[in-house]
């Protein structure tokens, strides 16, 4: 979840699903026809611990801010933060005072529950909104072999800032195409219904290529070179990430409101599939 700038080629795309529903998506493609892990989230209470867990804190030491300079705190088994209720996980952000931060959220992390090298990776999920919110889908390497970041590699299959609510953007950061050398792959796709209707995010990752797809639509492609991890660490294992951060370098870049919190992310369910 790295800082990117808002130049991106936006594509109209528009969904009329409003509710959560457990039924098979029509842009779920059979060809990824063996599901290998999910949570449909057909239970109230916590996370699932047996697929979920947590990072916690501001960060600092070594990254305060997350290394993005963000205002949250986060927690792990706090109901006001995660919690799952009326099929769907509930991701809130609240405007709290914790430690040395003003705001209160919380980071759901698969890593040594979930990890995966290669396949199709679908989340249904319906944003929050407002000056100030960061949310995203993401991934990261699980064992850092090949150095921390970004020479491991980050995969963003979502992000969205609060100041360009009809935008999201997928993201691919290695060591050689990343945002502070400015050479990060990203593409944006625009839609005006990302926090009143639940869309699909989605990633088919293989040994030659990512594709992006937002409800089907592929909308970025990332190739492997075959010029070794420096531009290609993606042939170990990634776990998934979902969080809502608060400000930071670019989801604070217009400001943060104030009056708007809480603010929620809900996820309808989380489907890996192989072929």
């Amino acid at each position: 979840m790295r800082i990117i700038p808002v130049s991106f080629l936006l594509m109209s795309v528009f969904l009329l699903a409003n509710a959560c529903r457990h039924t098979r998506s029509n842009t779920e493609k059979m060809d990824y026809s063996r599901l290998v892990w999910s949570d449909e989230f057909n239970y109230s209470g916590l996370p699932d611990t047996a697929k979920w867990g947590y990072d916690t804190g501001d960060g600092c030491p070594n990254l305060c801010g997350w290394g993005n300079n963000e205002l949250q705190h986060y927690h792990a088994g706090r109901s006001e933060n995660a919690r799952v209720e009326n099929g769907c996980l509930v991701i809130e952000a609240h405007r709290e005072k914790t430690g040395t931060r003003e705001y209160s959220s919380a980071r759901m992390v698969s890593k040594h529950k979930g990890d995966w090298t290669y396949g199709r990776i679908v989340i249904r999920a319906k944003l929050p909104q407002g000056l100030g919110v960061w949310p995203a889908i993401w991934m990261l390497s699980t064992d850092w072999s090949y150095g921390g970041w970004p020479e491991s590699g980050e995969i963003d299959i979502m992000e969205n800032v609060g100041y360009m609510p009809d935008s999201v953007f997928g993201s691919i950061h290695t060591r050689r195409f990343n945002h502070i050398q400015g050479t990060q792959v990203t593409k944006g796709m625009y839609c005006n219904t990302l926090a009143t209707a639940f869309h699909d995010y989605s990633i088919e990752w293989d040994a030659e290529k990512i594709d992006f797809f937002f409800d089907g639509q592929k909308y970025l492609t990332f190739h492997n070179r075959h010029e070794g991890p420096d531009a290609w660490p993606f042939d170990r294992d990634f776990h998934l990430i979902l969080n809502i951060a608060v400000g930071g370098n670019w989801g604070g870049q217009k400001g943060v409101d104030t009056s708007i919190w809480p603010q929620r992310m809900l996820i309808d369910y989380v489907r890996v599939y192989r072929k």
